[in-house]
Parts: structure tokens; C-alpha cells; sequence
């Protein structure tokens, strides 16, 4: 193995990462920020306009978790929020982190009936909804066990019998002091993740789990380029947004926080605010051709997850920047990232070395070490992974092996010591940066009683990544003119958020077959998947 740029960079950055002094939750490390920082602003909201700074995060924080606590949120208390990427949302996260609550951050994306399984799964007491969000409460087929109606919070207009945000937030104490102690191994987030079991699965997350892997975030994106301003587009209820916040608080910079995304205006972002760290979308490289307004892009470092080794490389040379790719989970935080020294490998696709304070191993389907260049699982251990899945001891049976976390990713490692993903296990498919469980899609598919089986699998997409295809096996004596492509996608639409909704269609008389019976996926994935199936999106038979 060749001791490289890239392994000495790596070195050091584990050896920083140990001489840090951590905060022992998100409360304190909020209280450390703002005494240093006070009134400077953290974060940017720019299309509502609204500002949060330092102090005022931790103020704001303390003002709402002394409400929470008058209402009977104590430590403990699982309390749903579903809000979108709005000041709200990270003053709530930390007022019942504060408190020892914990928050189940919720797709606000979610149909009536997968907001209702995350609800009743997570065993939500509170719900923290903006007003835009009501309506799927309604459309929810039964009402969640633990939820009681006059413990609904809305941010906006709130209808009576409910409780107002703002209201709560000012009538709090402008000091809070909990009532038990919370520390860093206390949960805080009931984080749910698409799982191939068909439905999401809650990790459990703690303090320690936010606070380590937005420290070493820092100390690998902010060393040595003093990054100061950075966009964040993702969606807070998703890991991302949530740990490049803190991240941000870590570099003492702004971040500047999008509604959602969009590609059109991605530029203009990036040069009306001087970003110098963002997740970079691999389709935004190629949307906007370079032209004179590359030289106002002030980019130092940019996170390219998954790209092409070509457009790795482009993008370098066109920004005069950083670019690197990762591994990471909802489960393990990150687990394999490439430093920035290791300019050589920018363009090999290699995810990297193992992160701070995480060991990994790439294993046979017995658990054993493969010979270096071998495909296997990736096996990850380490302080302040996930304590499990909520209520699915089938599931932490399964991928737990004492302190090793199965990813059920497919990796393999060079002879110079660098880890590459090659594939996966588990059934999922990657869309605009969504995880879509091809179980879900099919249960939901099988809902129909029209259709007897089905198999959703990934189409590689320029511009998406994967797109969704659906093959359907009608019931005996149903024809596809009985239920064509418009039925079927009304029914998902009904049934899944628009993310998850199949873009392909396809019909089939019978699946290719595993001895055991079960539908052999890597028989059907050969040749352009695209042929000889409804494309949704342009309303054409292909």
C-alpha cells in the first residue's frame, strides 16, 4: 500500500479530529456558538427573507423549550416536525434536544397514509406541521395512537383546537433549564430511512452522532480553505441539511438555505452570496455551460456524491476548486470520505479512506475479511452510529454483527488502500438524491387489484441519476387495456409521495425466477431499460 498524499492527508485529519474538545450535546454546542458569535448571522433564509442569528437560535431555543416542557414535553417525548427548510425547524430541533425530547423529522413530501405509518411507527406524542402541511392530516386513513388532536403545533395559520408556534415561542422563559440532565449518548433525532423492507425504519440517533459528524465535516471541508459561507438546498428532514447546518455553526460561517432546489436559479445562488461550500449537483454542470460568470463563482470545496470521475475532474478545472466524493448513511454518519489532498484520485470515483473514528471491513456473505481487490459488504464500526432501528429487532438482528454495522453496500479496495461502491445489496433506488424502497413501490403496485406481481428497478438517468421502472404482471384475465399506464399512476400518485411515483411501465406474462421462487432482478436488467415500456414523464410508449 503506497503511504500518498492522500492517506497523509487523511492522517491528519484524524489526528485533529481526536485533539477536539466536544461539546457534549447540540444544546451546549449552540450555547458555545452564540456566545462567540452573538449577533452574526447563521442562517440566510433568502426566499422568505428571514434571518437567525447565533444568539438568536439559542435564545429562540430556549424560549420554545420552556413552552414544550409546560405542555408535557419531557425527556424522552417523541415529537414529530414537519416543517420545510424554515428558521422553525432547526429552533425547534434544538429546543427539545434541550429539553431530552426527541425530534422524528418528517417528509413533508408524505401522503396521508406514509404520514400516518411514520406517526403511529415512531410513536409521535407532539407534532410540530406548518399550515401548508394540514391537509395531509385529513388524509391520513386512521389517526395516530398517541397523538392527540390539541397537541398538534403549526407554524402559520392555525386553525382552533390547535396550538400556535409563534405564540408558544413567545410566551416562553427567556431562560430554560432542564430538568434532566441530558448528555451526548440521549437520543435526539428518530431519523426514518428508506429500508427494504417496504417501509421506513427509525434511526436512532444521538447528541454525540450530530456533534461528531459535523465536527469532522468542518475540520475536512474547512481545512485549510477557511470556508465561510455555504448553500444548503437539501430538505432539513433529511440527514444533509441538518449536518451542513451544523457544519456551518462548526466553520463559524452563514449558511444560506434554499426552499428546495432549483437548478434554474442554482447559479445565481452561488454567485449572489459568494458560496464557498455546497453539495454540487451533478446535472447543474452541465445545465449551465461555462461562461464569463465562472469567474464569479467564488466555490472553494464542493461535495460531488456519486459523479462521474470525468465530471469530477471538469468541474475542478473549471472552478479552480475542491471536489470530493463520500460514503456515508443515515445509520453511520460518514463512514468513508477522500480528503482533499489526494488531488490524484479526484476523478477515479473512489469514495475515499475511512473517516474519523470509523473502522471499516469489506466481508464475504460468511463475515470473513475478502483479499484486498475483492468485491464484498462494507462493514463499518465506531463511536456514535445508530443505536438501532425503532421497534425492529428483526432489522437489528440482521444488520448488526457485534460492533459492526452491515451497510449492505458492495465495495471493494485498490492496492493503494482507496474504497470503492460497486454496488448494492440492499433494494434501493437513488432518484434526485431520494431513496426510494423498490419494495414500497411494489406493495403499493400489489394494492391494485388488477395487478399480480410486480418488480421495480433502477433506470440510469443523466439527469436524475436512477429513475423508477415498474414491471406489472396482471391478474388472470385482466389486459392491459383494462388497466393501463394512466390507472396505475393515478394509483401511485394516490398512494406514494411524487418522488417515488414510477416513471416507466411495462407489462409482462411472467418474471424470470430464483430457485426459491422469488423474482430474479438481475435477469431483467440487461440492455437500455427504457424500451418497450410508458414513459410517464414524456407520455410516450418507448
Amino acid at each position: 500500500m503506497i503511504n500518498d498524499s492522500g492517506h497523509k492527508g487523511m492522517a491528519e485529519v484524524h489526528r485533529l479530529a481526536a485533539e477536539i474538545d466536544f461539546p457534549e450535546t447540540l444544546g451546549a454546542f449552540v450555547r458555545e456558538r452564540a456566545n462567540t458569535l452573538g449577533d452574526q448571522v447563521l442562517g440566510n433564509y433568502f426566499d422568505d427573507g428571514e434571518k437567525l442569528t447565533y444568539r438568536g437560535l439559542d435564545q429562540s431555543a430556549d424560549r420554545l423549550a420552556g413552552s414544550l416542557l409546560a405542555l408535557g414535553v419531557r425527556k424522552g417525548t417523541h415529537v414529530s416536525v414537519m416543517l420545510p427548510n424554515v428558521n422553525e425547524f432547526v429552533i425547534s430541533w434544538i429546543a427539545l434536544g434541550r429539553i431530552g425530547a426527541v425530534m422524528v423529522p418528517t417528509n413533508v413530501a408524505y401522503t396521508g397514509a406514509e404520514l400516518h405509518f411514520v406517526l403511529a411507527d415512531s410513536d409521535a406524542q407532539f407534532m410540530i406541521i406548518d399550515s401548508g402541511f394540514l391537509d395531509r392530516l385529513d388524509n391520513m386513513p386512521d389517526w395516530p395512537p398517541l397523538l392527540a388532536r390539541d397537541r398538534i403545533i403549526v407554524r402559520g395559520e392555525t386553525p382552533e383546537g390547535h396550538l400556535n408556534w409563534q405564540e408558544l415561542h413567545d410566551n416562553g422563559p427567556e431562560e430554560f433549564v432542564a430538568p434532566s440532565r441530558v448528555t451526548s449518548t440521549d437520543l435526539i433525532n428518530l431519523q426514518y430511512t428508506s429500508g427494504t423492507t417496504g417501509f421506513p425504519k427509525g434511526c436512532m440517533l444521538t447528541h454525540e452522532y450530530w456533534i461528531l459528524l459535523a465536527h469532522c465535516a468542518a475540520l475536512q471541508r474547512g481545512r485549510p480553505y477557511q470556508i465561510k459561507q455555504t448553500l444548503i438546498w437539501a430538505p432539513f428532514f433529511y440527514m444533509d441539511g441538518q449536518w451542513q447546518f451544523l457544519m456551518t455553526m462548526c466553520l463559524g460561517g452563514t449558511a444560506h438555505i434554499a426552499s428546495r432546489m432549483s437548478l434554474t436559479n442554482f447559479f445565481d445562488w452561488l454567485i449572489d452570496f459568494e458560496i464557498e461550500y455546497c453539495a454540487f449537483p451533478e446535472p447543474a454542470l452541465a445545465r449551465f455551460p461555462p461562461s464569463e460568470k465562472d469567474k464569479l463563482i467564488k466555490l472553494k470545496y464542493v461535495n460531488a456524491f456519486g459523479w462521474r470521475g470525468d465530471a469530477n475532474v471538469e468541474i475542478e478545472k473549471r472552478f479552480n476548486l475542491v471536489a470530493r466524493n463520500t460514503f456515508g448513511m443515515t445509520e453511520i454518519g460518514s463512514g468513508i470520505s477522500l480528503p482533499a489532498e489526494a488531488s490524484h484520485m479526484a476523478g477515479s470515483e473512489t469514495c475515499g479512506l475511512p473517516s474519523p473514528f470509523r473502522e471499516v471491513r469489506i466481508v464475504d456473505e460468511e463475515g470473513n475479511d475478502v483479499p484486498q481487490g475483492e468485491p464484498g459488504e462494507l462493514w463499518v464500526s465506531g463511536p456514535a452510529i445508530l443505536w438501532g432501528y425503532y421497534k425492529r429487532p428483526e432489522a437489528n438482528a440482521e444488520s448488526f454483527r457485534g460492533k459492526w454495522f452491515r451497510t449492505g453496500d458492495i465495495f471493494q479496495q485498490d492496492e493503494n488502500g482507496y474504497y470503492y461502491i460497486v454496488g448494492r445489496i440492499k433494494d434501493m433506488i437513488k432518484r434526485a438524491g431520494e431513496n426510494i424502497s423498490a419494495r414500497e413501490v411494489e406493495a403499493v403496485l400489489r394494492g391494485m387489484d388488477e395487478i399480480e406481481e410486480a418488480a421495480a428497478l433502477s433506470v440510469p438517468d443523466p439527469m436524475r441519476r436512477e429513475e423508477v421502472k415498474v414491471y406489472i404482471m396482471l391478474r388472470e384475465g385482466v389486459t392491459a387495456e383494462d388497466c393501463p399506464p394512466e390507472k396505475i399512476i393515478a394509483h401511485c400518485g394516490q398512494h406514494l409521495a411524487d418522488f417515488k411515483v414510477p416513471r416507466y411501465y411495462a407489462y409482462v406474462d411472467e418474471f424470470p425466477r430464483t430457485p426459491t421462487g422469488k423474482i430474479a432482478k438481475n435477469k431483467m436488467r440487461d440492455g437500455d431499460l427504457r424500451e418497450n415500456s410508458f414513459d410517464r414523464v414524456d407520455n410516450i410508449w418507448r
